[in-house]
């Protein structure tokens, strides 16, 4: 079950638009290492944990992950506010303005757009949990590198907050896994 508080995990007020940062931040939504790949990731991998414990845990990161969506599609829609097709041909966004206009669709740093093969699901606890860890750390990377390119304080803050979760959800699933590897 599901409730949704209307806020963010963290507040976005994004003052100034920036496409080519627009164009750079849209593959934490849609990217092999985006949030839209680890909510789904999680919440399609906690069915085959084998236990309690296991289930909540990814269930929670799901869950939180789907907040983390929220927040990059909001950071997007600031960067991209008023920007003139003009401008969004001049940052090299002419064929997303034509498809999607200024809404937010999920595509990795490229164009191209999201695919569930981003993820795997083997069913396989241990498994799981690795490639959990890793695309912890694929995403902590990729916001890193973002923060390197970030020229405002209300585009870092944000995307560090979203680094922090990143490092958070890495321990996690590490002391699911080893508890799930000292019991087998």
């Amino acid at each position: 079950m599901f409730c949704y508080k209307k806020m963010l995990n963290y507040p976005v007020n994004i003052k100034n638009k920036d496409l080519k940062m627009a164009k750079l931040i849209i593959t934490q939504l849609g990217g092999y290492a985006g949030e839209l790949s680890a909510a789904l990731r999680y919440f399609c991998q906690k069915f085959t944990m084998p236990d309690d414990e296991g289930r909540a845990l990814l269930n929670d990161i799901a869950t939180e992950e789907l907040g983390h969506v929220e927040m990059i599609s909001s950071i997007l829609h600031g960067l991209m506010n008023g920007a003139t097709k003009e401008e969004l041909k001049e940052a090299g966004l002419d064929g997303y303005y034509v498809e999607h206009g200024k809404g937010i669709y999920p595509l990795n740093v490229d164009g191209v757009p999201y695919s569930a093969l981003t993820f795997a699901v083997t069913g396989d606890p241990i498994v799981d949990l690795m490639e959990d860890m890793a695309a912890e750390e694929k995403a902590r990377i990729v916001y890193e590198r973002l923060i390197d390119y970030a020229k405002t304080d209300d585009l870092k803050a944000p995307l560090l907050f979203l680094r922090q979760r990143e490092v958070v959800h890495f321990n996690r699933f590490k002391d699911l896994l080893n508890k799930y590897k000292t019991n087998n």
